[in-house]
């Protein structure tokens, strides 16, 4: 899209390296009476992309005036055409991204177009980061073994990604055991304000993306404007399409005082969840100002924006400072890069001080930084947020109220050979993982002294207990040495286990068989304590029920204690050198000794190091060979990698919209239903649907790798939908599991075998559930194997936003009860035939719907819901089946690509 200039704000910015073309917002308030310093921070980038795109047909005058006018209190249903800079992507979600590619390849070249066509026209980076495991944990070979063990699993779809990288254009991929994607963003793939050459000129503009993980988020603590969406919508934004968005509410939290002693960024961020779940900030922007920003380090800004899709946010914004150029420095940029980010942003009006005037903002929320005090959150979600001194109070209760378990159990069992003790609250997993701490200096560093601390008083961890290190990138491997603590931290077998996201997506790896034996067989509510930002249920591991989220310091403390059911600062650790009870204050290091650490530890030239050869940096990646050439060459005996059935068949033009008739119930869900319920991402079960497809290919069960790990595969995939442990749906009585009952016989089958068989009846399905539904990572094989399912509808209280627009994206109609109302509370059961009326070309955004149930007795219930189409965008994709068909449509159709307005 060329810069047409229709504002007359295109003007020369000098920099230490030269001048660089800028579309100036100060220009747009001059000419066209804009109050640019009024509106937010994170709304200004969106204008100024909308400013430098507008072209009077994709991007109009009038999209920029809207945003220009933007008022806080005003309500706004306007959609406009975002374009971001650049997209990231992980593995779990990046290879079925490039799995759809290549099947759109293979399908333009039947119908006759040119494939080449299909290749991104923005900048695309993938970081392998998903599929390390913990197989093997607490000694020096652990990393090296599973390292081995990754690239074994592994190996298909490294080829697949090697030969994605020289098959398409503007593809980057970072190889395993680098880190995880948003810590390497913020470490090094990010720049703040890039330049970009376009019509032989160089035009300089703030650095935006979307990526296809919720926690992309992460990045709005470096100014940068980012967040999270399905791996459809990456695609078509890859393409070269807009993310059709509607201008968001934008909610300001004011920031006053400064963190206390003894109180860490993510009891901070667990504060602030609780918070902004509770206020409710579902699809809105969050704004952070106020003097307290001052006394935020980047990181824990960092941290704060990592989060964001646990408090529903969109994205969580903190504009460019000196702390921002500060963390720039120290992380290696260039002094060239440093200067353009300054020059730029103060120029643009996107530079931010404590004198600075306060936007305009949808509502503004106080926060008192001085209240924080030491906190977990679980042992479901991340929102739950207990004070450590709670507990034990607070598992008593949840073992009652939320495990059914009348009282606390303990049961004597052999552990190695060795006689100990498990009982409900067991820590059995001890975990360091995730980029919502481990890209954290403050608490990585004070994880170390606080092991340190405790190794020197001649504590050990309970030997019941899986402890891991997986740190977010290299450069905290190089600081944790530097500072003589990864000692301390392997002495209490914190060993590192791998560079990327492990138990806080669900790679764990297998408890010992001694330990998982004594869960079953007494059926124990055991627990984790991990460092991570998602504990939903069935997602850790196979054998915990709770799992709580604190900061890496509690980590290794509760390991040390053994058991969460306990006021920590009150409860011994355990027994010292000298026969003593050592207490919690006895080994908490002070922030002084953690500030004087990072001063000492931490410099520009880690940061240089590790990351100057980011690309090719790792041997065994880049000895794998792939497969060449423009058109991938499936393999019809490929357990990875499969042609998937989207594309397959695809006609010319789209056929009419129509009304939904004769429809079955498949899943009748409550509230707070995940992505991860619905596509789990971790093991897969032997006695599943999709574990007995990999049987009989020969696979073995040590072999099936994680449902994350093969969604290049739809077959896998399509198997193991609505297949999660702890899934309740009430047609099967509540039975946890992925089961259903086949209608109108009523008999008791997996999900999947029923949908084959409605399948072959020609019966269309929907799924029904209470409110949130689709919580989670921004996870399209929730959408994409509802749609192979069969599903035509899901029927909601209400919807998390990445998901619903995943659903519209695959052409499954998304449609919301009443206020106030609930499957149940219409007197509804789930075994009705269900009629959805009034669906035809004319149907309007938001409009009402009559949705007909008939009992197999022959009564009705009429009810109506709202279609949540939110935009003629929406209406256009679902008419066509979904984002990727629209795409491939309008390139067969047009030698350019037919964009269109935004509504």
């Amino acid at each position: 899209m060329s810069h047409k200039n229709l504002f007359g704000t295109k003007t020369l910015l000098d920099t230490k390296s030269g001048s660089v073309n800028i579309f100036s917002l100060p220009l747009l308030e001059k000419n066209e009476g804009a109050e640019i310093k009024r509106l937010p921070f994170s709304l200004r980038i969106l204008l100024e992309a909308l400013l430098r795109k507008c072209d009077g047909k994709t991007v109009r005058k009038a999209d920029v005036k809207a945003l220009a006018g933007w008022r806080g209190k005003e309500i706004s249903r306007r959609e406009i055409p975002f374009m971001p800079s650049r997209v990231v992507l992980q593995d779990f979600t990046g290879v079925p991204s490039l799995v759809d590619l290549a099947a759109m390849r293979s399908a333009m070249k039947r119908m006759g177009g040119d494939p080449k066509r299909i290749t991104p026209t923005i900048p695309v980076d993938l970081v392998v980061d998903h599929s390390i495991q913990v197989d093997h944990y607490g000694t020096a070979e652990s990393l090296e073994f599973n390292t081995e063990m990754e690239f074994k699993r592994n190996m298909e779809r490294y080829q697949f990604l090697h030969w994605g990288r020289s098959a398409f254009d503007n593809f980057k991929v970072v190889p395993p055991a680098t880190g995880i994607v948003h810590q390497v963003n913020l470490e090094y793939l990010a720049s703040v304000v890039l330049k970009k050459e376009e019509e032989d000129e160089i035009t300089a503009c703030p650095d935006s993306l979307v990526g296809t993980d919720s926690h992309t988020t992460m990045i709005n603590g470096l100014g940068v404007l980012g967040w999270g969406v399905g791996g459809i919508e990456a695609e078509a934004v890859m393409l070269g399409r807009p993310y059709y968005m509607i201008i968001p509410d934008v909610a300001g939290v004011k920031l006053r005082g400064k963190l206390k002693e003894g109180v860490t960024a993510t009891d901070l961020v667990l504060s602030i969840t609780q918070l902004l779940r509770k206020q409710g900030v579902v699809g809105k922007f969050v704004e952070f100002f106020g003097t307290g920003l001052s006394h935020l380090p980047l990181t824990d800004r960092a941290t704060i924006a990592n989060m964001a899709p646990e408090y529903g946010a969109t994205a969580s914004f903190f504009p460019v400072d000196d702390e921002t150029l500060k963390y720039l420095r120290l992380s290696g940029r260039s002094e060239e890069t440093i200067d353009l980010v300054e020059r730029y942003c103060k120029a643009q009006l996107m530079f931010r001080n404590d004198l600075t005037p306060d936007p305009e903002y949808t509502d503004v929320l106080n926060f008192d930084l001085s209240t924080v005090e030491p906190s977990l959150a679980g042992p479901k979600r991340p929102q739950d947020r207990i004070k450590v001194s709670h507990m034990e109070k607070a598992f008593t209760s949840d073992l009652s109220q939320a495990f059914g378990m009348k009282s606390r159990r303990e049961f004597e069992t052999v552990i190695s050979g060795k006689k100990a003790s498990l009982a409900d609250g067991s820590v059995v997993i001890a975990a360091i993982t995730s980029c919502t701490n481990t890209s954290n200096p403050s608490v990585m560093i004070g994880a170390g002294l606080l092991a340190k601390n405790a190794m020197e008083k001649g504590l050990t961890v309970m030997p019941y207990v899986k402890t891991s290190l997986a740190p977010g990138s290299k450069v905290v491997t190089g600081y944790l040495q530097k500072a003589g603590l990864l000692k301390p931290l392997e002495t209490l077998g914190f060993n590192v286990v791998g560079y990327g996201c492990t138990t806080c997506i669900g790679n764990s790896g297998p408890l010992s068989e001694d330990v998982a034996n004594s869960i079953v067989t007494n059926n124990i509510v055991a627990a984790s304590v991990l460092s991570g930002n998602r504990n939903f249920e069935g997602r850790i591991n196979p054998h915990i029920k709770a799992n709580y989220l604190a900061s890496p310091m509690l980590v290794v403390a509760y390991a040390l204690a053994g058991r969460v059911d306990i006021d920590l600062f009150n409860y011994p650790l355990g027994q010292g050198d000298d026969g003593k009870p050592v207490y919690l204050k006895d080994v908490w290091p002070a922030k002084a000794d953690i500030e004087d650490l990072m001063a000492s530890s931490i410099n520009a030239s880690i940061f240089k190091k590790e990351y100057s050869h980011v690309f090719d940096g790792n041997s065994r990646w880049n000895a794998i060979k792939g497969a060449e050439g423009d058109i991938y060459d499936w393999d019809p005996d490929s357990s990875y990698i499969r042609e998937p059935s989207f594309f397959m068949d695809l006609s010319i033009e789209p056929g009419p919209i129509k009304e939904i008739k004769g429809a079955r119930v498949l899943a009748l869900l409550g509230d707070s239903v995940t992505t991860d319920h619905i596509s789990p991402a971790g093991a897969i079960p032997v006695d599943s649907p999709a574990g007995r497809y990999l049987v009989n290919l020969g696979i073995e069960a040590k072999d099936f790798n994680s449902f994350g790990s093969r969604r290049g595969n739809h077959e896998v995939m399509i198997r193991g939908t609505f297949g999660n442990i702890r899934l309740k749906n009430q047609l099967a009585g509540g039975k946890e599991g992925g089961y259903t009952v086949h209608l109108p016989e009523g008999e008791p089958m997996s999900i999947f075998e029923a949908a084959q068989i409605y399948r072959t009846r020609d019966v269309p399905l929907i799924v029904m559930a209470g409110k949130e539904y689709g919580t989670g990572s921004s996870r399209d094989w929730a959408a994409k194997g509802t749609n192979l399912l069969g599903v035509k509808a899901v029927i909601a209280g209400s919807f998390e936003r990445i998901h619903r627009s995943n659903l519209v994206g695959m052409g499954v109609l998304p449609l919301e009860f009443k206020d106030g109302e609930f499957w149940s509370s219409l007197g509804l059961d789930g075994r009705e035939t269900y009629f959805i009326e009034g669906l035809d070309d004319n149907i309007k955004p938001g409009q009402e719907l009559t949705v007909k149930a008939v009992s197999d007795e022959g009564d009705e219930n009429t009810f109506t819901v709202e279609l949540r189409l939110d935009s003629l965008v929406d209406l256009e994709y679902y008419k066509n089946g979904g984002i990727l068909q629209t795409a491939l449509r309008a390139m067969l159709n047009s030698p350019e690509l037919n964009i269109p307005a935004a509504s």
